[in-house]
């Protein structure tokens, strides 16, 4: 999951990305209502996290925009404000959610979840898919029943391949989904994570490289007639 934090607090912005980095959802940081629109506008987000009370565009300015494109994108406000005028005129914006400062990370991780969630409810919240089980609310992935540890950053690529369903994933959209605007976009982070986690999850190899596409989950398992990729 990747979100965009509109914040004009650095050190709040700041504590909240990397607070958001220890529950493997990567996020951008926006001080201001230009910077916020600039990076919508550039950048794929799952679920923007608004202050409302920011310099240039209000977080409800903001809040319409996103509304008024009708992108679907979840809306989460922040504020110092804990009246019910105040929340219900967020709601009114748009909002999805509520969270008043100050807050416990956690509990803005399980919101941000939650609206993922919602927004994407076709989809079970535990996903399975070719012998894995992955539960995004606990962080736990299973292979066969076999629980397998994995680091933060392999946890959010293969949520993001889990969720294609046996779909291709480039490289530049899981470097988009899974790491935040400062990842190189030349680097060869993805690879990388990629085979770590493939060596995580063991033999049969899941993880399918495309050559030249992406990346793919064998929805069928190798050997039952389903189309393979390459490994590396």
């Amino acid at each position: 999951m990747r979100v965009l934090i509109v914040e004009d607090e650095p050190y709040m912005a700041e504590a909240i990305r990397d607070g958001l980095r220890l529950e493997a959802i990567a996020a951008d940081i926006a001080g201001d209502g230009d910077t916020a629109l600039e990076l919508l506008d550039r950048n794929a987000y799952d679920i923007a996290v608004l202050d409302r009370d920011i310099p240039g565009p209000t977080g409800d300015e903001i809040a319409r925009r996103i509304v008024a494109s009708g992108s679907g994108m979840p809306i989460l406000m922040l504020t110092a404000a804990d009246r019910l005028d105040d929340k219900a005129t967020g709601f009114e914006l748009g909002a999805d959610d509520y969270l008043t400062k100050p807050f416990e990370l956690r509990e803005l991780a399980l919101r941000l979840r939650a609206l993922d969630r919602r927004r994407a409810h076709s989809r079970p919240p535990v996903r399975e898919i070719a012998g894995l089980r992955l539960d995004p609310f606990r962080r736990e992935v299973y292979r066969d029943d076999r629980f397998v540890a994995l680091t933060r950053k392999q946890f959010a690529v293969l949520e993001v391949l889990v969720a294609a369903e046996g779909g291709v994933v480039s490289a530049e959209e899981l470097l988009e989904r899974a790491w935040d605007e400062n990842a190189d976009p030349f680097t060869n982070a993805v690879r990388i994570t990629v085979s770590a986690l493939r060596k995580r999850l063991g033999e049969p190899w899941v993880i399918a490289t495309v050559p030249g596409v992406g990346y793919r989950i064998e929805a069928a398992r190798p050997g039952t007639g389903g189309e393979g990729g390459t490994r590396a």
